[in-house]
């Protein structure tokens, strides 16, 4: 067995943003650097997948930059190991085995089109149609 706990049984992965998504989140603060508490909706959602044969990984910017991130990429799973009950990915990359992306801060458009699939985000002035 590797790293992360059980082989999925489902093909591909579903992808959740941490911050503001997963755990709470109140905004950048280079002096705390701490991850929020869980919000509940999602986390059991997670723990759903989880228990269900689905992979997830934790898809975060605080991720993207190769200094500390060895650091922080280990508190992340230190906390889905406290909340989750299992260490997840970690990652800050999509690709083709990504089924599904669930993020606070994601706009989704229709497929070969470019344009938001949701009325909720049609109005909103920096997604209108650009002339």
């Amino acid at each position: 067995m590797g790293k992360f706990d059980d082989k999925p049984t489902k093909p591909g992965w579903i992808g959740v943003d941490l911050d503001g998504t997963l755990a709470y989140y109140a905004g950048w603060d280079p002096d705390n650097l701490g991850i929020g508490e869980p919000i509940p909706a999602m986390l059991e959602r997670v723990k759903f997948w989880v228990a269900n044969g689905h992979t997830v990984k934790i898809m975060t910017a605080r991720v993207a930059h190769e200094h500390g991130s060895a650091f922080v990429r280990q508190e992340i799973e230190e906390w889905c190991l406290k909340h989750i009950g299992r260490k997840l990915e970690v990652t800050c990359q999509k690709d083709y085995a990504m089924i599904e992306l669930w993020d606070d801060r994601a706009v989704r458009v229709k497929a070969n089109e470019g344009v938001p699939c949701c009325e909720h985000h049609e109005s909103k002035p920096s997604y209108h149609k650009i002339t």
